[in-house]
């Protein structure tokens, strides 16, 4: 992808930055370390009353080790290199990067109250509920605040676990427990079992084995592994560090289970963990540097990727941003559509529709499967749905 070569391009102009500035100090290292020698040696000359003849001396000399050094010829080429990785990133840029982007998407009508709630609804995913608040208050859309409590619950039981504080995020856990279950999600034994590791390296060895009768035991019939080695740790009270089970301090816990609180709670809400409107916005961002130059390709063959139910190169934008599976016929080698679904043969092969009908010539006469001797016919194919 252009992409990678833009980052490979702006990583070498940081290396080059800081092979320079490093160079830049060690000659300003060497000046200065001259400098301060020959203020040595003048003023042990003044404590000797010697002459400002033997100033000139070492001035003289000082002005010498200077040209022997110098400075400007040793730091010219590093600052050359640099010179020369900075206009290769520039150009890389110019070249990269169009102003016009018109070319490259398509006209859709939106209704601006849906793309206000969109934009006010990031901005309180974002926890920027102050500048989600003025957002709703210019545009008039009072719909778009409509998750503003949740998500402000939401980032108050974050804050509170930023300073090790569980009681909101396990009263959040506790009051949707049922539902947390039939997703399958063991968040709520996971913030016991942190509140119970708290609790034994800052508080007491009882108090924690109170905890754990009272919390952990409900888990224990499908989780007694995991319980066990929570018990094993009632005998490291206060040494925690130092015992087999050290990895249970860890702070990946912490930043881990914030991420699955994070994740259920939005998924409770119907809403997906990561924001719409910045997961379209970056998968665009890396979509459009092709799409515009597939434009340019297609402008000059006279020919418009609008009107195209299907765009003749693949987008590729990286596999954060693949949701559904997609399937391509290994025959025709096309991307399957509603039109040309994937169908099964009885063999355990799959191909698209279009491919079983050239194979079966539009009849009801077996064919052979492309990939094995089996043979079968276009009734027997079932159509896959992913």
């Amino acid at each position: 992808m252009e992409l990678d070569s833009l980052r490979e391009a702006f990583d070498r102009v940081i290396e080059k930055r800081a092979s320079s500035s490093a160079k830049a100090q060690e000659v300003i290292d060497q000046i200065v370390n001259e400098v301060e020698q020959a203020i040595t040696k003048m003023q042990m000359m003044n404590t000797d009353s010697m002459g400002s003849a033997d100033h000139s001396s070492v001035l003289a000399e000082l002005k010498a080790k200077l040209n022997e050094l110098a400075p400007l010829n040793q730091l010219e080429g590093c600052q050359k290199e640099l010179n020369v990785a900075l206009s290769k990133y520039l150009k890389l840029l110019e070249k990269s990067f169009s102003p016009d982007i018109s070319k490259a998407y398509r006209n859709v009508d939106f209704e601006a109250s849906t793309i206000n709630s969109i934009i006010a609804n990031h901005f309180y995913r974002q926890g920027l509920f102050d500048l989600g608040d003025s957002f709703v208050c210019e545009c008039g859309e009072s719909d778009g605040a409509h998750l503003k409590f949740q998500f402000q619950e939401m980032y108050s039981i974050l804050e509170a676990m930023q300073v090790r504080n569980l009681q909101p995020a396990l009263s959040w856990a506790a009051k949707n427990h049922d539902q947390l279950l039939q997703n399958g999600s063991m968040l709520e034994l996971k913030l016991h079992q942190l509140q119970f590791v708290e609790i034994l390296t800052k508080g007491s060895r009882d108090e924690a084995l109170k905890y754990a009768r009272t919390h952990l035991v409900p888990f224990a019939s499908l989780h007694k592994a995991e319980i066990q080695k929570l018990m094993a740790c009632l005998l490291w009270a206060h040494r925690l560090d130092q015992s087999p089970y050290a990895e249970f301090m860890s702070s990946t816990h912490w930043e881990k289970l914030a991420e699955e609180l994070t994740h259920q709670f939005c998924g409770l809400l119907g809403q997906s963990s990561e924001s719409p409107l910045g997961v379209a916005i970056s998968a665009g961002f890396q979509g459009l540097p092709t799409l515009l130059k597939l434009t340019t390709v297609m402008a000059a063959k006279k020919q418009e990727w609008q009107a195209m139910k299907q765009l003749p190169v693949p987008i590729d934008i990286g596999p954060e941003f693949q949701y559904h599976s997609v399937f391509v016929c290994p025959v025709l080698r096309e991307q399957s559509s509603d039109e040309n679904p994937p169908m099964l043969m009885p063999c355990g092969h799959v191909v698209s529709k279009q491919s079983i009908m050239k194979l079966s010539k539009s009849s009801s006469r077996p064919f052979k499967c492309p990939y094995c001797p089996s043979e079968a016919v276009a009734s027997q194919c079932k159509q896959l749905h992913f």
